[in-house]
Formats: C-alpha cells, structure tokens, sequence
C-alpha cells in the first residue's frame, strides 16, 4: 500500500511497533502527516489487532517494498484451544466448541506437518478478492465462501510455551502471504479441539527487527521538530538481505538514465534480483546476466 500527495520529498524507512486497534493503513497515514511526505507505504499488512514490525517506506524507499514482502517473516502468537470463530481471531463470533484439550506432546508432533512448502486456505475475513470483491466484505454479508488454497513457504513453526490449559504460544517463521489465523484455525481441526489467534505479534521482517521500532506515540510526539528525522533509517536497510554490485563514478550518469553497465557480478548469480551501489548508497534495483547490471527502477534521491 502506497500513499501519495503533495508534501516534501523524503527517502527512508520508519519501523513502527504498532499496536493493536489500528489499520496499517492507519498508521501510514499518521506518518505521512507527521513527515509531511509525498510519497508513503508499508510493506506488509498487520490485522488491526495485530502487533509488532510495520516497516514504513518514503519516498524512493518505496520502489523497495515488493523486495521487503518477498523476505521471511516471524510471529509470536497465542493459540485459545476449544473455540472456533468466523474470523479465525478473537475478535469473531464463536462458531464452535469443544471440551477437548491437546496434550503438548500431539501439539508438537502435528506441527511438523505445517513446515515447508504447504497449502494454505485464507480466512473467510481477508482482503483476498472473490472476483473483484474482498472475501470479508461478502463474509459480513452472511455468504458462504470456499477460498482456494494457496501455497505457503514456512521455515519454521515452534510450540515454545504451554501458558494453561486453554493456551498455547507459538512462533512461525514464514514467507510472502501466511495468515497465522489459518495455522491456528487448521491446529484446532487436525487437534479435534477447534482454536483461534487471541493474540499475534510480528517479532521481525527481513531486515527489520522488533527491538529497533519506534512508537506511533513518539512519532506524534516528536512532529514538527528536526528530532522526528533522526528516526528515519536510510533505504539502503530494506536492501540489507539482498545482493548487490558496485559501480565505477564514471558509469553513475548512466545508472541514473536507466542504462545497463559492466560490473562484477561473482556474488550474483544470472538474472538474480540485486541493487547497484556507490559508496554505500544505493543507485538502483536490478538484475545481473553476463556480468552486465541492468537497472528496473532507479533511485532518485537528489532532491
């Protein structure tokens, strides 16, 4: 999600911890407003009731966001045993219920089945559209949906903690398009028990950590003063994980015009996605076929 509108030209990422009872959406808006910036986006959506990393991109940090969607993320998240909800989460109403509770040792031996390359069925309430219209608002409306299963990369899922006998806490490591409400709600049926998320958190984001976030509150704290923009991280960060080159001075009007250049290419392999840098700063996204860097969006930050 991309926002744009008349304000200043401003480069770089805001990671937000965000908290729970606010949209992504959101919170992209209060940033924009805070920064006044032209241009501003997430780079992956947190359910209103989810907490945790929200990175936010201005400006040419932008053209990086489907870089960041690609990478893996992780979540923590709470599992309430013996009630299914037509959300998936804590925040529908209960479709039903079961006396049934899992020991810890068949949670364990279950969750192996949900590691690696899996089909996985999205919530009835996602933004998912069913031929041009988004599956929760047809699911507000009482209709019967049967969403298609999509695939899945999860590199990781562990039962870290047996809070009581109701909960159960989680962490999944996983790739582009998970819902976490689809791995409890699945838990729950192949444990005969029913479960929902009461809670979720995303711990990290590619490049992006929980523990280097900053508050929507400071942000709106600090608007207005020159102390708001120490907290913008450079663009190179949402390009941390991924390859890159170097380029000469002599070739950086040609980056800068979208043309191709000879680089060395030994930590890329052909037709890699990758960026071009000099002296630390990043020039363009790309890719590498026979030693020859051929740029897909050029970075324009001398503004």
């Amino acid at each position: 999600m991309v926002s744009k509108r008349k304000g200043n030209n401003i480069n770089g990422w805001v990671t937000i911890d965000k908290p729970a009872g606010i949209t992504s959406t959101g919170i992209v808006n209060k940033i924009k407003s805070a920064f006044n910036a032209k241009k501003v986006g997430h780079a992956g959506t947190l359910d209103p009731d989810a907490t945790g990393v929200l990175p936010i991109a201005l400006g040419e940090a932008t053209k990086t966001i489907p870089y960041i969607m690609d990478e893996l993320k992780s979540y923590q998240f709470c599992v309430k045993f013996g009630e299914a909800t037509n959300t998936d989460d804590a925040t529908g109403e209960i479709i039903h219920t079961s006396s049934k509770r899992p020991c810890d040792n068949k949670i364990s031996t279950i969750l192996q089945k949900y590691i690696g390359l899996i089909e996985q069925t999205p919530p009835n309430f996602s933004a998912i559209k069913v031929n041009g219209t988004r599956a929760y608002d047809l699911a507000r409306q009482g209709l019967e949906l049967k969403l298609k299963p999509r695939p899945l990369f999860v590199k990781d899922l562990k039962f870290l903690e047996r809070i009581d006998e109701d909960h159960a806490l989680f962490q999944l490591i996983c790739g582009k398009g998970g819902y976490v409400r689809s791995i409890a709600r699945d838990l729950g049926i192949e444990l005969q028990c029913f479960a929902h998320v009461k809670w979720l958190r995303r711990i990290w984001s590619g490049p992006f950590k929980v523990e280097s976030c900053t508050s929507i509150d400071r942000i709106e704290e600090l608007q207005n003063s020159s102390a708001l923009f120490q907290l913008l991280q450079p663009l190179e960060l949402g390009l941390k994980d991924i390859p890159f080159v170097q380029c000469s001075k002599k070739e950086l009007g040609d980056i800068a015009h979208g043309r191709s250049v000879r680089v060395n290419s030994n930590n890329v392999g052909s037709d890699t996605k990758c960026w071009i840098q000099f002296n630390g700063k990043a020039l363009a996204l790309g890719t590498v076929e026979d030693s020859q860097f051929y740029p897909s969006r050029v970075f324009n930050t001398e503004n």
